[in-house]
């Protein structure tokens, strides 16, 4: 894998993810009681695909950090190490729901329902997701592959995830903001991450094309 390709797939699986999330988040919203199996399925699908993508993403990004800097593959490494383990995780959360509204006799809401996936989604998401992010922007601006912004958004993002550790204290209320499984604990930080992903998924393919213009440089 050539730097060049490995922008490209970085910047798309990227984009695919965040593409996915996008349409995702929404639907948490549509309805104040229990929803209808064929909204939470349907999410959680969705959810799939886009952890499938981050996955793609992570990968790329390993591959694309030992191209940019060998001496920064560790840091690539740490990013794959800890995005899989995350998309891990989630996916085992959204095989919890999905299993409890199959089996269910009645609609249920799995965000109250499903007491497993609290922390699974809530405290454990955010630790894992704010080392990923503050490993991806480590590398980015040790590396200097990507626009100054996206290592910095990075870092910042990465704090926001640390903000939510605490909420496991907050109850299971997912009316509540703060809450274990809350609606900014869980669904805001997925958006956050969503649009962020889209944007340096852009950034990424952007910087393949830039580069491919590029005179060869003498050996």
């Amino acid at each position: 894998m050539n730097e060049t390709f490995a922008r490209r797939l970085t910047g798309l699986a990227g984009i695919a993810a965040a593409a996915a999330l996008i349409i995702e988040v929404p639907l948490y919203f549509i309805y104040s009681g229990p929803p209808p199996d064929a909204n939470v399925l349907g999410r959680l699908l969705l959810a799939i695909f886009a952890l499938a993508f981050l996955i793609v993403f992570v990968t790329a990004f390993r591959e694309l950090v030992k191209r940019v800097n060998p001496a920064y593959e560790w840091v690539g490494s740490m990013a794959f190490a800890t995005g899989l383990v995350y998309a891990t995780v989630t996916l085992v959360s959204s095989g919890l729901e999905a299993g409890a509204v199959i089996a269910a006799d009645r609609s249920i809401d799995p965000t109250i329902t499903v007491s497993g996936t609290y922390i699974l989604y809530g405290t454990i998401g955010r630790v894992l997701l704010a080392l990923f992010l503050a490993t991806v922007g480590f590398g980015i601006s040790r590396t200097n592959l990507l626009p100054r912004w996206t290592g910095r958004s990075a870092y910042v993002l990465a704090g926001v995830n640390l903000a939510f550790v605490p909420s496991l204290f907050f109850g299971n209320d997912p009316a509540d903001f703060y809450a274990a499984n809350g609606w900014g604990t869980t669904a805001s930080m997925g958006a956050i991450l969503s649009y962020w992903l889209l944007a340096l998924g852009i950034s990424t393919y952007r910087s393949a094309t830039a580069r491919a213009g590029l005179p060869a440089q003498p050996r």
